[in-house]
């Protein structure tokens, strides 16, 4: 399949080098942004999913409980009227078992009888009794109602019909809202039924259903089939008002619905009253908008953007150094790389070297014989005019031949493998044989070279080729260091009986404690720019050549003053290439 998406060579292409900053930062910008987008998901998302599912839990809770709340609440003042009214009931059928119609007709046995009965039915508002007739025969009470005709009144014919009734309220001769509890009783010896009844006035339905309201309801009220008003309700105002039946209630139980009142979301509570024709309706406001519903919701709310933020910080710091510690690692693994191309590349030059030098010494040594054969000739010619100026030429160039070899040599030196072969060395005469390399850049930078080699120093039983790797990357990192016309010192002296120290001083910028600690570690340096990189492992490799042989090395370096290293070498070497790390680190330097 063709590849539509730029590598990130094409890309580096087309940056140009002028253009590489601004790549990489743009690269470890979208490294970090996708951090940040892909850890946000990890720690939002699960957030997210508990938010919402503690939301949808908590609000079944709470719809359950208002459900709950709102059935039992409807229950049990259905319950409390049916009670009152049983009571009622069950007096007024006692005192039409115990009384007959001529004794209840007597007014003052009506009254005795009222009076009792108030006292424990304090809603009780006036008694009558009806004749077979439906003529009102005895009254007690505050209205003028003796003698009214009520064969036409629907509660006189239910009551007749049913032996025991209780009627919606109506308006009635009085002219007053009520209801009325009426007893039916046959005629002794006659025929026809007469009527015991008991009036209440609806003010009274009104304290009572005010006394049995319940703290979580909003409005109680009572309705009949017709859905009219039986009682005064909060809002929907006086009795006899038209109520909207939107729920038909079961026969038995509660009937639960969710609607609106003037578009505030309600819970409605319905349910018969049994033994009356009434329906008892409770409503209260929705979980919606019950006040722990809305702290739960502020709450949820507060923890949740709090998370969200804390997540926020807490990812953008994380992504951040996340992509700065990557970026860091990439470019320590491009220096890596870098250090590696460049070692690779100072060993193919050491091997060209070595191969340049062996092509070299073979025309010096014909150069050399050829030189030598014109000196035996011109032995043999006394009388030639120029002798003198040919055996002063041949003599120069015999000069050449061997100067030229000796460097040959050292090259060869050199680019031979580091092998630890111990001999007597003279120490002094390593350190001369080393600044013959670099005399000529001191000579070129105006570098001083102050030498103060002690003249009868023992032989050192060591190896010739390390000591000069030794001392060669120890001098070129101090003729690095120095400035132009800078000064360095170089001291050897017998420590003790056993041991041999070489000092080398520079008056070069000096290193800080934090460098010092590092300057041995494998690839750093502090050489930086395009015209003196190091690789970072001179110092590396000279301090594992300075423990193969036995020896230690300390640094003294103050800022602004200059460096000091201080080597000391055994006079009697011992080859330590394999001791182990951790005896290196017991040793002190």
């Amino acid at each position: 399949m063709k590849r539509f998406l730029p590598r990130w060579s094409d890309v580096m292409f087309f940056c140009g080098k002028s253009g590489h900053n601004l790549c990489v930062r743009e690269r470890y910008y979208c490294l970090r942004r996708s951090l940040v987008v892909i850890m946000l998901l990890i720690t939002i998302v699960p957030v997210c999913i508990t938010a919402t599912l503690s939301y949808f839990q908590y609000r079944q809770l709470l719809q359950e409980e208002t459900f709950s709340n709102s059935s039992w609440s409807a229950a049990t003042a259905g319950q409390a009227i049916e009670a009152f009214l049983e009571k009622l009931q069950a007096a007024i059928l006692v005192i039409s078992d115990v009384y007959s119609f001529d004794q209840l007709s007597h007014q003052e046995t009506l009254d005795q009888v009222f009076t009792k009965l108030k006292r424990r039915h304090k809603g009780l508002v006036d008694l009558s009794v009806i004749s077979p007739a439906g003529i009102q025969t005895a009254y007690t009470g505050p209205y003028n109602l003796s003698g009214k005709d009520y064969t036409d009144s629907p509660w006189y014919n239910k009551t007749l019909a049913k032996n025991i009734y209780v009627s919606d309220v109506f308006m009635g001769f009085r002219n007053v809202p009520h209801f009325v509890v009426a007893v039916s009783k046959k005629v002794e010896k006659g025929q026809g039924s007469w009527v015991l009844r008991a009036s209440i006035d609806a003010d009274t339905l009104d304290r009572f259903l005010a006394s049995i309201d319940s703290e979580i309801s909003d409005d109680i009220f009572l309705v009949n089939s017709d859905w009219q008003l039986q009682s005064s309700s909060r809002y929907h105002g006086e009795i006899g008002n038209q109520v909207l039946p939107r729920d038909t209630p079961r026969k038995k139980g509660i009937t639960l619905s969710e609607q609106y009142r003037k578009e505030t979301p309600i819970l409605r509570a319905v349910g018969y009253i049994s033994g009356t024709p009434w329906i008892l309706v409770l409503e209260q406001q929705s979980y919606a908008l019950r006040k722990n519903w809305q702290a739960f919701k502020n709450k949820l709310l507060i923890i949740f953007t709090v998370c969200i933020l804390v997540a926020g910080v807490i990812v953008i710091r994380t992504a951040t150094l996340l992509a700065r510690k990557i970026r860091e690692t990439d470019e320590a693994r491009e220096a890596f790389l870098g250090q590696s191309e460049h070692t690779s590349k100072l060993a193919s030059i050491g091997r060209l070297a070595a191969g340049v030098a062996h092509e070299i010494n073979n025309p010096l040594a014909i150069i050399n014989e050829k030189a030598g054969l014109m000196k035996d000739i011109l032995g043999f010619s006394p009388d030639f005019q120029y002798r003198e100026k040919f055996n002063d030429q041949l003599d120069s160039l015999l000069k050449a031949v061997q100067r030229s070899r000796t460097i040959t040599h050292r090259l060869l030196g050199f680019a031979r493998r580091m092998d630890v072969t111990l001999g007597p060395v003279q120490i002094n005469e390593v350190i001369t044989e080393v600044l013959g390399f670099l005399d000529k850049e001191a000579l070129y930078r105006e570098i001083k070279i102050e030498l103060a080699l002690q003249d009868d120093l023992p032989a050192l039983h060591s190896d010739p080729g390390q000591l000069q790797q030794i001392f060669l990357n120890i001098i070129n990192n101090a003729i690095d260091a120095v400035d132009d016309g800078g000064l360095i010192q170089i001291a050897s002296q017998l420590l003790t009986d056993e041991m041999v120290e070489v000092s080398i001083k520079d008056n070069g910028p000096g290193m800080t404690p934090e460098i010092r600690k590092k300057i041995f570690e494998p690839f750093f340096t502090t050489k930086i720019g395009d015209d003196n990189k190091g690789t970072g492992l001179g110092l590396a490799i000279t301090y594992g050549l300075i423990k193969k042989l036995g020896g230690q090395v300390a640094v003294d370096s103050v800022v602004g003053q200059g460096t000091t290293f201080l080597i000391n070498f055994p006079i009697q070497a011992i080859n330590r290439e394999n001791v182990s790390d951790e005896q290196d680190e017991n040793t002190d330097y």
